[in-house]
């Protein structure tokens, strides 16, 4: 039986039709993942099935007993409240009673002494020990742990945005429900966060729908994918590797019926041609079949995100990092680092949230100036900087005069000139969309324009600050295939794992106190090596154009012991670092065990950076014997 049925639901945006007709239902273990085109409303259709928005046509008809919790894209606080407040704020009555405990004890903390208030906390605290929610308490304690947020008094009006995301992700994974919804839960997360969400997700028991363009998360969690493209509903059992196959059978079929619709048309053509006579019966079923024919249109004819732009030509000389260093509020992120980007680099930037990893692209870009150290740019550079907040976008511009105001015409990597209309149309914006305002966009659209826009500059250098947040899977697949080709440099700064794996070939990791290490591998391997579960090796993205290996230099005799007893030593602490890792995913809702923890870990961890530090120093002796007998793949200094 399904605890939420949708029967013949639709509806309209505006004059736009998102979808109609749309029938389902989720049973009580489903983990769907919910995916499609940016505009294709997703997110309405996990409001109407939250009942949040109301459907034009059909139904929604939720089993008696069943509570759903919906995790917004841009949720709502009160002002007022603390970060431990708005973690229990819900309608459950463990909730409402730690969430009414947490807001007194703020107030009695602002006025000690208050009688009344000690009182009423007292009165809470028995009702609590009543209902058993410490075990509650614990747990959304140690949730916010997981998710790096741990000053719990601070007031919620002091938080960033991706901060206020996660609390309130907080607030959706402790608040008791059969269904839950949760919409771009990885935005604002880091790496480790993200592994430790998607670990919590899988061991999750009841239904879970999940609106994401995380392909690891699909992978990892979803045993079932629903998608809503233009109009188009499709039911998917199996994970998302299952739906990789079936769309893909799915889009060679139809290309199959519009070659034989095609052929079928062409033969009838040209007996119209020929001139038929239209007297007999069957000369009048052949005109009528004639115009039937002319009248089909096939699915897969439907537009797909198109990137043909070239980039300018880039000299030997691209940029050039030496010795920066920049720190705020007395807080170093970036200490003496030094960098030769070169034309074909490929550079993942990873690290924990507030490490610097945007504050080093706005410094490379020239935004921010350095402390100490200088960055030099060649001649030739010309930047593309897709930022996190697309700045650049005016609401009260339409879709075309924003494109237009860029540039009218651009001329194809095949020579083509296109217009700005027709770029538009390649990246899905057809007919009246281009008339459409960008304050009218989804969230998914203006990412998709605001691409768009850098890409017609004709950039040879690609700065890319958390680019798939917000584009849809079809576009950051066009995107991942446009950056295998691309003549110039890439620096990308993601936490996701599908991206880094299939189109960075390097990484540059932060770890927040200063130091910014260059690791030679995939991300995966990045995170296997720093104690991380990586996905089996069967579901990772596969890359089109991975480099060759490079040949090995020999050290000196002393070296290459050295390097043989720092790896052995580096194996040994990983084995350290792993063991105290299984011991905190053990540790449930422990707070004061987790912090214990947490402590041994940041310990061995110094250990291990030390080790490491030297052990880089001698890999890049490998690198520079590399660049010196001619790989120029990637130059540090």
């Amino acid at each position: 039986m399904h605890i939420l049925s949708a029967t013949d639901i639709g509806i309209v945006y505006g004059e736009k039709p998102l979808f109609s007709g749309v029938s389902f239902g989720i049973d009580s273990e489903d983990k769907i993942g919910l995916i499609g085109s940016n505009g294709s409303g997703k997110s309405t259709l996990a409001g109407i099935l939250a009942g949040a928005v109301e459907p034009g046509t059909g139904s929604v008809v939720a089993a008696g007993g069943t509570h759903i919790h919906y995790l917004r894209q841009h949720p709502a606080f009160a002002p007022a409240g603390t970060v431990l407040a708005e973690v229990f704020r819900g309608e459950d009555p463990k909730l409402m009673a730690l969430y009414e405990y947490h807001k007194l004890t703020a107030q009695l903390e602002e006025h000690p002494g208050n009688e009344t208030l000690a009182m009423e906390i007292a009165r809470l605290s028995l009702r609590l020990d009543s209902l058993g929610a410490w075990e509650l308490e614990n747990s959304g304690r140690a949730i916010l742990t997981r998710l790096s947020v741990d000053e719990f008094q601070r007031p919620i009006s002091a938080l960033s945005g991706g901060e206020m995301k996660r609390v309130a992700l907080a607030r959706a994974l402790i608040t008791p429900c059969q269904l839950l919804i949760l919409d771009e839960p990885t935005n604002h997360l880091d790496s480790q966060a993200i592994l430790w969400l998607e670990d919590y997700l899988q061991k999750r028991s009841g239904a879970l729908l999940l609106i994401t363009h995380d392909r690891w998360l699909l992978s990892r969690v979803a045993n079932r994918i629903l998608e809503v493209d233009r109009g188009e509903f499709l039911d998917c059992a199996g994970g998302y590797q299952n739906y990789l196959e079936l769309k893909a059978e799915k889009e060679e079929a139809q290309a199959a019926a519009a070659r034989k619709h095609r052929a079928a048309l062409k033969r009838e053509l040209t007996w119209m041609l020929q001139g038929a006579q239209g007297r007999s019966t069957k000369e009048k079923a052949r005109k009528k079949m004639f115009r039937e024919l002319n009248r089909q249109s096939f699915k897969a004819e439907k537009g797909k995100v198109e990137l043909d732009i070239p980039a300018r030509r880039l000299g030997k000389k691209v940029i050039q990092l030496a010795a920066v260093s920049k720190s705020y509020s007395g807080r170093t992120l970036i200490r003496d680092f030094s960098y030769t980007l070169l034309p074909r680099d490929r550079i993942g930037i990873v690290g924990p949230n507030g490490s610097g990893k945007s504050t080093l692209l706005n410094i490379i870009a020239g935004l921010t100036d350095a402390d100490s150290g200088g960055v030099e740019r060649g001649e030739t550079v010309k930047i593309g900087y897709y930022r996190q907040q697309a700045q650049e976008l005016e609401d009260n511009l339409r879709v075309i005069q924003y494109i237009q105001g860029i540039r009218y015409e651009v001329k194809t990597a095949g020579g083509e000139n296109i217009t700005a209309e027709k770029m538009l149309e390649r990246f899905l914006f057809t007919g009246s969309d281009q008339w459409t305002y960008i304050q009218d966009l989804s969230g998914g659209e203006r990412r998709r324009l605001y691409l768009l826009g850098i890409l017609m500059e004709e950039p040879n250098v690609l700065l890319l600050d958390e680019p798939t947040n917000n584009l849809d899977i079809e576009t950051l697949t066009v995107l991942e295939d446009y950056l295998e080709d691309f003549p110039g440099a890439v620096l990308a700064v993601s936490h996701d794992r599908w991206f880094l794996d299939k189109s960075m070939d390097h990484l540059l990791a932060l770890d927040g106190r200063g130091n910014v290490s260059l690791f030679t591998g995939s991300f995966s391997e990045y995170l296997a090596e720093a104690g991380s579960p990586a996905l089996e090796a069967e579901n990772a993205p596969e890359k089109k154009d991975s480099r060759a290996k490079r040949e090995k230099s020999k050290l000196s005799y002393k070296e290459e012991r050295e390097l043989e007893q720092l790896e052995a030593e580096t194996d040994s602490l990983q084995q350290e670092l792993d063991q105290l890792q299984q011991e905190l995913n053990e540790a449930g809702a422990d707070y004061v065990r987790l912090n214990q923890l947490h402590q041994q870990a940041q310990e061995i961890e110094q250990t291990l950076e030390e080790k490491m530090e030297r052990w880089l120093q001698l890999q890049e002796l490998k690198d520079q014997y590399e660049r010196d007998n001619g790989d120029g793949s990637f130059c540090p200094n």
